[in-house]
């Protein structure tokens, strides 16, 4: 590598470093003003056959209920205002998705096969939005652009907005499913809205349609029949109730019955049998039943490897080590590598119950950072983020005293 290649690769890992620090202080500030300047949620009273109810809302919900912000359909048909709200759209796009050139977001923005629906506050400040492309015929629409402003993201709009633009598509089309490239960082909301990794759409019905893109995951969210979004936290609270009431007056759970006397006294007994037991029988009880409810259905350390694999997959120096190594751009990593390892990997083994043991995640977790530090020089991004993602790894694993001495 001659001096100029050498002083523009330094250069690009120094910016690297950079953002990232002021990412996470960014997300820190976030975090912080979440704390102290809003509350998380408000609850709303509704009256449900002479019963009093509560359900939680979201900053957002209560922000448009009085006449705060409003969601608007836009596309490029030519009016001004219509162009107003796409270029504020444009703008919060190119700056949350600094990976997406910006010329490529402009024209798609502006592109009249496309539509948005966009997070007004009044009287016209854009402050999210979300831009897709409607495949009618084919009964899918492709969601192209989703952010929020890095300053509203506190406040519940996300989901909002996504509840909005389902039962908008959903009340002026035929459209039943929704597909979205989504980022490492993205998967985890659009989780929570209702799409999977799974995709059940034929590709026949999508593929060619569709725009690819590399490093994204493809997921799918098809839409729940006769329900209206914005309604769900309702809807669901509902649906608890009538369960309650239903079980109330099927059930026998209700009466008391008395303390058993064989465990007291001079002839006190260590075992009974289930089955003499004042409403064991009543509530449908059976050995069998006993043995399969007692029986794990996870290994003992799931949750704990669940909760640090959830932990490193967010923190901001993951991103390197999130899908495997691109064998195409870096041709040389597996002649190097003998055990590649990366944190989707991990995802999928968990999920299949083949860590037998802490140690085995442990080591997995290990050959990613000493992976990293093996085949990139001190001086890199790669190199740097390794190490700092190790030190939070071990940091996270040391919060289980059980399993201190598997990071010393």
């Amino acid at each position: 590598m001659d001096e100029p290649e050498a002083k523009r690769v330094k250069l690009e890992d120094e910016a690297q470093e950079v953002k990232e620090e002021v990412e996470q202080k960014i997300d820190e500030l976030e975090k912080q003003n979440e704390d102290e300047d809003s509350p998380d949620v408000y609850t709303r009273k509704f009256d449900f056959e002479g019963e009093e109810f509560e359900f939680k809302e979201r900053p957002a919900v209560v922000e448009e209920r009085e006449g705060k912000i409003e969601f608007r359909v836009v596309n490029n048909d030519g009016s001004e205002e219509g162009f107003l709200i796409l270029t504020g759209l444009k703008n919060i796009f190119q700056k949350q998705l600094p990976k997406m050139p910006r010329e490529y977001i402009s024209r798609l923005v502006y592109d009249r096969s496309h539509v948005s629906v966009a997070v007004v506050r009044k009287p016209m400040t854009v402050v999210g939005g979300i831009a897709y492309r409607p495949f009618e015929s084919h009964k899918f629409a492709e969601i192209v652009f989703f952010a929020i402003s890095s300053t509203e993201q506190v406040r519940g709009y996300g989901a909002h907005l996504m509840n909005h633009f389902k039962d908008y598509v959903r009340n002026t089309t035929q459209i039943e499913h929704f597909l979205t490239y989504a980022d490492n960082y993205a998967i985890g909301f659009f989780k929570k809205q209702g799409f999977t990794k799974d995709i059940t759409l034929p590709k026949p019905v999508w593929m060619g349609y569709i725009k690819d893109y590399e490093g994204g995951t493809l997921m799918q969210c098809t839409m729940v029949p006769r329900i209206r979004y914005l309604d769900g936290s309702k809807v669901l609270l509902l649906q608890k109730v009538a369960i309650q009431k239903k079980i109330k007056e099927l059930s026998k759970s209700n009466i008391r019955h008395k303390g058993l006397a064989q465990f007291k006294g001079p002839n006190a007994v260590t075992e009974v049998d289930p089955t003499t037991i004042p409403g064991i029988k009543e509530a449908a009880w059976t050995a069998e039943m006993d043995a399969l409810a007692r029986k794990p259905k996870r290994k003992g350390h799931f949750m704990v490897i669940q909760h640090i694999l959830t932990e490193v997959q967010n923190h901001p120096s993951a991103w390197p080590f999130m899908q495997p190594v691109n064998r195409a751009e870096v041709p040389d990593y597996y002649d190097l590598i003998q055990e590649p390892m990366d944190l989707s990997t991990m995802e999928q083994k968990l999920e299949k119950d083949q860590y037998d043991s802490m140690d085995s995640f442990v080591y997995d977790a290990k050959l990613i950072f000493d992976n990293c530090r093996k085949y990139n020089s001190e001086t890199t991004t790669y190199y740097k983020n390794a190490t700092k993602l190790d030190k939070f790894f071990q940091q996270k694993v040391r919060e289980f005293p059980e399993f201190e001495h598997l990071v010393e």
